[in-house]
């Protein structure tokens, strides 16, 4: 039964975890071994038993590790502060000691089988020239179930939440999947003139309208009823979790499909890894390491989000024919008015094709043209687009822009 399957799973992981406790204490000794007396015998061995050490997933949010920052010629210390929170996010910000003041920024991240520290390097750019605040998503797994469900709706209204906690004139900038939600959230707050509605509104690959030239993420979606998910992808939280039989889309299983995706490269970045430790080549290692320590760290969703998602967003369409509701109201983009927007867009996107975002601007007719952008970023796929070099160097300057010129 695939309800059970995750509780089956727990159990599989929390019978096997003596074995990799026990490789990574022997790692641990064995790393005392002098430099000299670390020959091919001693290499190879620390390679098998970093690798069993590793063969495990973890629930818990890596750190995002953003100590300094520097900030036109100074170099500042960051510091996490919770400025508010539910049970089911945080709305964190990243405080500069001593900075100056910038515009407020709200970067928000997909709830999409990993945490928020995903956008750790996007931050660590943004914060150059903002003051940043992030929505700091929580594992439904360690939520209570007497907290309640966590839909859709409950999304947006944390968006509305978080932008009326930071204050009139703020920015909002939402990566990939949440671009939905933040479309709405700006279209109900200009609707009721609400004083923190965002000045800007920026959307990065993401699906507003996924009839545009299908991805195969899209036809997957597509491929199937909204029954099919619910009976095979939606499981009951293990009992040996805070969140004990809350309805979940399980992390290990999008990570799973993530993985079956690129798995060739993902089976060589193993092989590597084992090679480089063998070879004592700590630099190489390390880098490879720090990846799947973050890719390995997965986060479930809560079981009414991702059915809605999957069947407003990608099955349906809702946004885009204007049948999006939310809480009984319409949502009507073109209500957007003293707003600016911008769309970013990979060339390479195999998730978000090119036009899926591009949709938002012909949506938010009341925004003067004037204050719309659309970049296109060549020779960059899903990921470059919010990260990598393109993303520093090419992208944020004309992000950074966008959002001085309508602050």
């Amino acid at each position: 039964m695939m309800s059970m399957m995750y509780q089956a799973y727990q159990n599989h992981m929390d019978l096997t975890a003596p074995w990799r406790t026990g490789a990574a204490a022997a790692l641990k000794y064995l790393n005392l071994v002098p430099g000299g007396a670390s020959d091919g015998t001693f290499g190879r061995l620390a390679a098998a038993l970093e690798l069993i050490s590793r063969a495990s997933l973890t629930y818990t949010r890596p750190p995002y590790g953003i100590g300094r920052v520097t900030v036109g010629n100074r170099d500042l210390e960051v510091t996490e502060e919770v400025a508010y929170a539910t049970p089911f996010g945080s709305l964190l910000h990243f405080r500069k000691v001593d900075g100056p003041e910038q515009p407020r920024l709200l970067l928000v991240a997909p709830m999409s089988g990993h945490f928020a520290t995903l956008l750790r390097g996007t931050v660590k750019t943004l914060l150059q020239d903002h003051d940043v605040y992030i929505t700091d998503w929580h594992n439904p797994r360690d939520i209570p179930r007497e907290e309640g469900r966590f839909g859709l709706e409950d999304y947006t209204d944390h968006l509305i939440d978080f932008l009326g906690r930071l204050g009139p004139r703020a920015h909002m900038v939402a990566i990939c999947q949440p671009s939905v939600s933040a479309l709405a959230a700006a279209a109900i707050m200009s609707e009721d003139n609400h004083p923190a509605r965002p000045a800007s509104l920026t959307l990065m690959a993401g699906p507003i309208d996924t009839r545009i030239q299908p991805t195969k993420v899209n036809q997957f979606a597509k491929s199937k009823p909204i029954k099919w998910f619910e009976d095979n992808l939606i499981n009951y939280v293990p009992v040996q979790c805070k969140g004990a039989l809350r309805q979940v889309y399980p992390g290990f299983v999008q990570l799973t499909a993530f993985v079956s995706m690129n798995l060739e490269r993902h089976i060589k970045q193993h092989i590597d890894l084992a090679r480089h430790l063998a070879r004592g080549e700590t630099e190489k290692a390390a880098a490879i390491k720090t990846f799947y320590d973050e890719y390995f760290a997965v986060m479930d969703l809560p079981a009414e989000f991702y059915i809605e998602t999957v069947r407003n967003v990608f099955q349906e369409h809702l946004l885009p024919q204007s049948k999006l509701m939310h809480r009984g109201r319409q949502v009507n983009p073109a209500a957007i008015r003293r707003m600016g927007l911008m769309t970013v867009e990979g060339e390479r996107d195999d998730i978000c094709s090119i036009g899926q975002t591009l949709a938002a601007q012909d949506l938010c007719s009341g925004v003067r043209t004037y204050r719309k952008v659309h970049h296109m970023q060549a020779g960059v796929g899903h990921y470059g687009v919010f990260s990598g070099k393109r993303w520093t160097n090419e992208i944020y300057p004309l992000l950074r822009d966008f959002v001085h010129v309508n602050s």
